[in-house]
């Protein structure tokens, strides 16, 4: 037995049943050989063998993230940054500093604005960015990703008047008199996205290269992608060239359904880098604009339910042409209206799939699971339907989660009843919706409580707070096993790729707050150190 890199004198936590703690680890080019003590896995090292000591840092499996929109967060990189800035004067500094620096004629993009967080929190108007913004069309996403504000040369360019009747599954805001505010809901904002030009795949194979570091810098070895075909595109071109870093399970979007079953795609095509996962639906919108689809009214309000994107019907006949030509499905359900309906259309399926003696072998997600009925409790577990949950969606709307779901919250971002039913539950970002650094969700889940110390000292529901075995599992072999490879990845076992992160303390030793000065200082990813603090 030979090793290439041996790390020891850790705390390395395998999330292997056999060995799951551990101060040392073998690897022998890609993979891992063997795990365990100093003394049986020094003597393996040989002339040439990189042998680092860890002083006691801690170690996990690879951090994978579970729901990640890859090129839009590599192409944000490049673009005006608003998240989570609570100073409006800050938002609008940023704006014109980035205007100013754009081209006439060229579009002004930027993401993560939230007017819950502003003192005035209205929606912004056109007219506001109009000042800002006069010479080149704009477009801003807000923080969820379902809403959009655009200039007067956005929406000109992308035809919307006051005649412009509002798209299926979306809608355009408008003032007493009828005309655009400039604020966009749902599928309303693609027609925006229509007329913007696409990045050409020079640029995003650029950016995908900054950010894939990013990644590392965080201590990510995986990534689940939610984004489109350019995304998918980019991907294959870094792979080409052998600098995909990162292993990714790429997700379909459902307008491509017809274009993967004519060309034979299945899920779990593909290698250790790059891998299909299942067919991407849309079933509503999000919590922040009232478009996550819920079965009452949201508080405050008689007739505000949120907006239904793909309907029941529309799901099911996806769903069960995807589940036929083996592709899973994975549905963004937010409101529990919404997780619902996907529900009932899972259960449909798997019928459908008992009769063709399929049984349970397709790996159907649901992105979010924000809020649930009380009688879906249990309905993942029971479909075995995986729910790919964010923790930090949790610190960061519970104010508005309070708001507008009231007492509903007790069945709201229940990590511990997905656990306790049995579901298969694993973690991710949501990014570049949430920032990609996964510290921030480990915190989330252990604690519910904000990053300044909000809903301290218990935090927020926490009877559905997890302890951190429950959360790294959710980030590591959950991950794994949702993408099929936990025969190869997931743990730190022999025989599996050599996917490990590297903190400077030991996250099983400390206590919750500690976790927020916690630091990543290496990332190896296939045997390959490709970030490090050492």
């Amino acid at each position: 037995m030979t090793a290439t890199l041996i790390l020891h004198n850790g705390s390395i936590h395998t999330m292997d049943a056999d060995l799951p703690v551990v101060s040392a680890v073998a690897i022998d080019k890609n993979k891992i050989t063997a795990i365990g003590a100093d003394h049986f896995i020094l003597p393996l090292a040989r002339p040439g063998t990189q042998v680092i000591d860890l002083q006691g840092k801690g170690v996990t499996p690879g951090l994978v993230d579970a729901h990640v929109h890859f090129m839009n967060y590599a192409m944000e990189l490049q673009r005006v940054d608003l998240l989570d800035i609570a100073d409006r004067a800050e938002v609008d500094r940023r704006i014109k500093e980035f205007s100013a620096k754009t081209p006439e004629g060229e579009w002004l993009q930027g993401r993560g604005w939230k007017n819950e967080l502003w003192a005035d929190p209205s929606f912004p108007t056109v007219q506001q960015l109009d000042k800002m913004v006069p010479h080149t069309p704009c477009f801003l996403r807000d923080k969820s990703g379902h809403a959009g504000w655009a200039n007067s040369l956005g929406l000109q360019a992308a035809g919307i008047d006051k005649d412009t009747p509002d798209p299926v599954g979306g809608e355009i805001q408008r003032d007493a008199d009828g005309n655009a505010t400039g604020i966009l809901f749902e599928t309303a904002m693609e027609l925006v996205y229509d007329v913007i030009p696409d990045p050409t795949p020079n640029q995003i194979a650029e950016a995908m290269r900054d950010a894939q570091e990013k990644c590392w810098e965080v201590g990510l070895t995986g990534i689940h992608d939610f984004d489109g075909p350019a995304c998918f595109k980019g991907l294959q071109a870094l792979h080409k060239k052998g600098e995909l870093g990162l292993r990714f399970y790429k997700n379909i979007p459902a307008a491509m359904l017809d274009n993967a079953v004519a060309a034979g795609l299945e899920t779990d095509f593909g290698d250790e880098w790059l891998r299909i996962g299942g067919i991407k639906i849309f079933a509503d919108g999000a919590l922040g604009p009232q478009t996550a689809l819920m079965v009452a009214p949201y508080e405050g309000t008689t007739d505000t339910y949120g907006i239904t994107v793909v309907d029941k019907e529309g799901m099911y006949e996806i769903a069960s042409k995807a589940a036929a030509n083996n592709l899973s499905v994975t549905v963004h359900a937010i409101g529990d209206k919404a997780n619902h309906d996907i529900l009932d259309v899972y259960e449909a399926v798997r019928k459908e799939e008992a009769q063709r003696g399929q049984g349970t072998s397709l790996r159907h997600r649901i992105e979010h699971v924000q809020i649930l009925i009380e009688e879906d409790l249990n309905r993942l577990a029971e479909l075995n339907v995986v729910s790919s949950m964010q923790p930090i969606h949790c610190t960061s709307d519970m104010e508005m989660a309070d708001k507008h779901w009231g007492d509903r919250t007790k069945f709201s971002y229940a990590w511990r009843t997905m656990l306790e039913s049995q579901a298969l539950l694993v973690f991710g970002s949501d990014c570049p919706v949430e920032p990609i650094d996964p510290m921030l969700g480990i915190y989330a889940a252990v604690s519910r409580k904000k990053q300044d110390g909000s809903y301290a000292p218990a935090g927020w529901h926490p009877e559905q707070k997890l302890n951190m075995a429950e959360t790294i599992r959710a980030f590591t072999l959950a991950a794994a096993e949702t993408a099929g490879t936990q025969a190869t990845q997931g743990s730190i076992s022999p025989g599996k790729l050599a996917d490990i992160t590297v903190f400077d303390h030991d996250l099983f030793a400390i206590d919750a707050e500690a976790i927020k000065t916690t630091q990543v200082v290496a990332t190896i990813v296939g045997g390959e150190i490709k970030f490090s603090q050492f």
